[in-house]
């Protein structure tokens, strides 16, 4: 009895030892140091620093700016930000991918030629050089736009479904909004405030940092629609108003009276024809303090009166209000999906930490 008791303690303790060295050992390679030049993994997929650093440079050329008109941790919190936005976008590209939804050669040859068009050879590859970009590098890009487009239709808008019934039991609910006591302007808007600690509340987390960089920022953007590039497009991705960013800059109708209130926006948006933009205009606090700068697109114009439900506007309106609804609600649960089924190492944030933001 005696040796046996020895015997399973020697065992016991054999057997913690050998515990130990499996936790020891898996904790050290959950812990193990990236490969150089890696800032993040998906899933076990490398995200390459090099990728970063050319998309921060991108980014940089997009606002006017350049390196050394930034701070070091305004840096590192837009390349952060950038980084985030590669690992969603790697997440998608994985889903796609397993889901036989990768955008085809032909796709992205059709969306090259679309951009090219307006522009000469010449004119395209300044483009290019403005925007830190080389071909491959806009064609990778068009890639994951189109797979990213095809995969959300499938994933989300195969799912919306907005009936009759639905947009009657709205308009019901909702019949004054349609009672029109005056004139409507539909409107658009880009935002760029002049406030450093306000969320930018955009697709691309782009936010100026101060009056400078903000008029750097507007006056970019108001060359590109110059350039033909879409206000809905520019607003989702740079615009920094988070109530209407994430339509498109989309304000909903603007009473008449409303607009009134701020002449100087009002006589602007008031020599427009519909889907005009207006110059880059101030936007005031109520101390009359320039706060931000602002652009505004005319979409349609609605003299008063009450609209019907059989009014194909009014029933257009309802739908698509429903479905941006739905859509959202969809998208957003779909996304929180797919993060909480990926494995994500994200080496930068963790070198920022050590550093203590140094």
């Amino acid at each position: 009895m005696q040796v046996r008791s020895v015997f399973l303690a020697r065992s016991h303790r054999s057997l913690v030892m050998l515990s130990a060295f499996v936790l020891l050992t898996f904790a050290a390679g959950c812990h193990r140091s990236p490969s150089a030049g890696v800032v993040a993994t998906v899933n076990g997929k490398e995200l390459l620093e090099s990728d970063l650093d050319k998309y921060y440079k991108a980014n940089l050329a997009t606002q006017g700016e350049t390196a050394q008109n930034i701070s070091s941790a305004q840096a590192q919190l837009r390349r952060m930000q950038i980084q985030r936005q590669m690992i969603e976008d790697e997440i998608l590209q994985q889903r796609a991918a397993k889901l036989n939804l990768v955008a085809s050669d032909e796709d992205v040859n059709a969306k090259l030629t679309e951009i090219k068009s307006p522009y000469t050879q010449d004119q395209f590859q300044e483009k290019l050089k403005q925007n830190s970009l080389t071909l491959d590098d806009l064609k990778r890009n068009l890639r994951h736009s189109l797979t990213k487009e095809k995969l959300l239709n499938k994933e989300i808008e195969s799912k919306i479904n907005v009936t009759d019934a639905q947009i009657r039991d709205y308009y019901n609910a909702h019949k004054a909004e349609f009672n029109l006591i005056e004139p409507q302007y539909h409107m658009a808007q880009i935002v760029v405030t002049t406030t450093p600690s306000q969320q930018p509340g955009n697709l691309q987390n782009n936010k100026a940092s101060g009056d400078v960089d903000a008029k750097k920022k507007i006056l970019a953007l108001h060359n590109s629609l110059e350039n033909g590039e879409d206000f809905g497009t520019l607003a989702a991705n740079y615009s920094e108003d988070t109530n209407t960013s994430s339509n498109g800059g989309d304000m909903g109708f603007v009473a008449e009276s409303a607009l009134k209130s701020d002449p100087e926006v009002y006589n602007a948006v008031d020599k427009l024809k519909p889907d005009q933009s207006t110059d880059v205009l101030p936007v005031y606090d109520n101390s009359h303090r320039v706060v931000g700068y602002a652009i505004y697109k005319l979409i349609a114009r609605e003299p008063a009166g009450q609209r019907q439900l059989n009014d194909p506007r009014v029933q257009q309106t309802i739908h698509q209000l429903l479905h941006d609804s739905q859509k959202q609600l969809l998208q957003n649960a779909y996304y929180e999906m797919l993060d909480d089924q990926s494995k994500v190492r994200n080496y930068l944030a963790e070198q920022i930490l050590r550093q203590g933001g140094q």
